[in-house]
């Protein structure tokens, strides 16, 4: 072999006996990170989108590195594939403005903020919709599925609604997704007297609220583990959600638990 690419055999060896280089760590740590940002955006961001999403997270890495280690690692932006325009489709999406952006929430259920988010289970995805007061940063309704349409948002919605039983008027805020923009949702907060609002078009750090959240879930319980069966991480989220409610302290809200910030709100 040596002989074949025209290289001695101690410089063969003397490479074989080296470690990983300082560069090699720096980008699987970093890549680490892009697969979280891309799997956190349905496999819908490409390049552009991961290496702002970096910046937003104080993250500093050349827009070719990234665009490198996203193509190594099969990282390709589904959106281009699947798109197909559709008369109407962008006025559907666009008709609903972000409403809760110059809203300061000044106490619970004035601004709920609702997202999903992947989970892994084996070799399949499952997929969780969570509901957050956006004032104390209280989860008040999820639900775990194996689909990610309407009616998962549907049940982590009613679940917050069972929860918290609020008067009329609360804005309900979430990303364009069709989870979200379909009628069977829509018809639901209209029929409760919640407000609709959604992202605005290219915004992604609209909903930072429930992706701070997402992070912080998956960086105290997800990250590490190997679930078996959806079981499995049903408890685990039906433990960890009273904890971060009730437990965890949040810088953004004085470092107070969401409950303890509520009880002195009310």
């Amino acid at each position: 072999m040596c002989a074949l690419y025209g290289v001695k055999r101690a410089g063969y060896y003397a490479w074989r006996g080296r470690g990983e280089s300082a560069r090699r760590q720096q980008d699987r740590v970093l890549l680490d990170k892009i697969q979280t940002i891309f799997e956190r955006s349905r496999g819908t961001y490409g390049s552009p989108r991961v290496l702002h999403a970096l910046a937003s997270a104080g993250v500093r890495v050349s827009r070719r590195r990234v665009a490198r280690l996203m193509r190594q690692a099969g990282l390709r932006a589904r959106a281009v594939k699947l798109y197909r325009r559709v008369p109407g489709l962008h006025g559907f999406f666009t008709s609903i403005p972000n409403r809760q952006l110059n809203r300061l929430a000044t106490g619970p259920d004035q601004v709920w903020v609702g997202d999903i988010t992947y989970l892994k289970v084996g070799s399949a995805w499952r997929y969780l919709a969570v509901v957050m007061d956006r004032y104390s940063r209280r989860i008040i309704g999820w639900s775990l599925g194996a689909s990610k349409d309407a009616r998962l948002t549907l049940a982590a919605f009613n679940r917050a609604v069972r929860n918290r039983r609020p008067r009329p008027g609360v804005i309900f805020h979430s990303d364009r997704g069709i989870e979200y923009a379909a009628h069977l949702f829509r018809k639901r907060l209209a029929a409760l007297g919640f407000v609709q609002s959604m992202n605005r078009p290219r915004e992604i750090t609209d909903n930072a609220y429930m992706e701070s959240f997402f992070h912080s879930m998956k960086s105290d319980t997800v990250h590490g583990f190997i679930f078996t069966d959806t079981a499995e991480l049903k408890q685990l989220l039906r433990s960890y959600i009273p904890y971060y409610n009730g437990v965890r302290l949040h810088s953004g809200i004085g470092y107070s638990s969401p409950v303890e910030y509520e009880a002195r709100a009310r």
